[in-house]
């Protein structure tokens, strides 16, 4: 049975409304900070606009296929649960082949993307996939599954630096260090909705094994840990007064995140977990951008 254009579209707009595609926001400006990082530098080289757009394309297409991914394999356990059982696949608004089919197309767009970037991107693509998948089913055996959704995400600021300069400069690694932490942090706060419901289905989070005024203290140890190595950072790439202000800006920000919860109120935490978080990577990247790129042709003239 063939479907028709709107039918397909329509199902389309589902699965990026499923995905959250919008969130891309979250860790993408921390992957454009490191490909800036990375054409800095690269001294006086022309400015690479067509790899920074295909950093982009890499970026949103590996964050869709992920997303799509865990949402096909917790498909049951959010029907069973009261917060998620509305979502798109548990309440059949959308077909598990078409999320199969989606997120087959995103993971070749990725690899498309990665081989117009360099042959070492190209390599590591097949690896970036694996890390990203393999976060969906960590929930089932280890209480440290927010670790590694930070590392998934925290892979794009190095990723970016290698498709720029086409090898690893251990220095970039303080950024995929301070994203790993902060985005585990965000999300032991998201998870704590899930504390009782983790705890009855045997499911692994920080908050159903530390309990919640403990995981949210983790979670704060997280995003101090998260500043810290964006001082690293600021310090081993010799950044100025624009660089440091940005991460003041990502300090308070995270403060008054921390602010909207607590062990008997989350009644805030979408605000927390949406709002806040993507006003950490744009004033971030808002920074380090204008520092980045001020003090490089600053320096030319």
């Amino acid at each position: 049975m063939v479907t028709s254009f709107p039918s397909m579209l329509k199902r389309l707009l589902l699965t990026l409304e499923m995905i959250k595609f919008e969130h891309s926001v979250f860790a993408l400006p921390f992957a454009l900070t490191g490909a800036l990082l990375a054409v800095r530098e690269g001294g006086g080289a022309p400015f690479p606009w067509a790899k920074l757009a295909w950093i982009v394309v890499a970026m949103v297409a590996a964050r869709s296929a992920a997303m799509a991914f865990n949402r096909l394999v917790d498909a049951r356990v959010d029907a069973r649960n009261p917060r998620t059982r509305t979502r798109h696949i548990p309440a059949g608004r959308l077909t598990p082949v078409f999320g199969w089919g989606f997120v087959a197309v995103s993971s070749l767009v990725f690899l498309a993307a990665a081989r117009e970037l360099n042959p070492l991107c190209l390599a590591l693509a097949p690896l970036a996939l694996g890390v990203v998948f393999f976060y969906s089913f960590t929930k089932r055996f280890t209480s440290f599954s927010h670790l590694v959704l930070g590392f998934a995400l925290g892979i794009a600021p190095a990723a970016a630096w290698i498709a720029i300069r086409g090898s690893l400069d251990p220095r970039i690694l303080w950024l995929t260090a301070a994203v790993t932490f902060w985005t585990a942090g965000f999300d032991i706060i998201y998870s704590c909705q899930d504390f009782e419901f983790d705890r009855d289905e045997g499911l692994f989070s920080i908050p159903s094994w530390l309990g919640l005024a403990a995981a949210l203290r983790v979670a704060r140890t997280l995003h101090l840990a998260m500043l810290i190595c964006l001082a690293m950072l600021s310090a081993v790439f010799h950044l100025h007064l624009p660089g440091n202000l940005g991460i003041l800006a990502v300090a308070l920000v995270l403060l008054w995140e921390h602010r909207l919860v607590s062990p008997t109120d989350f009644s805030r935490v979408n605000a927390a977990f949406f709002t806040m978080n993507g006003c950490v990577s744009v004033l971030f990247f808002f920074f380090w951008a204008a520092d980045i790129l001020f003090f490089q042709y600053a320096n030319r003239y």
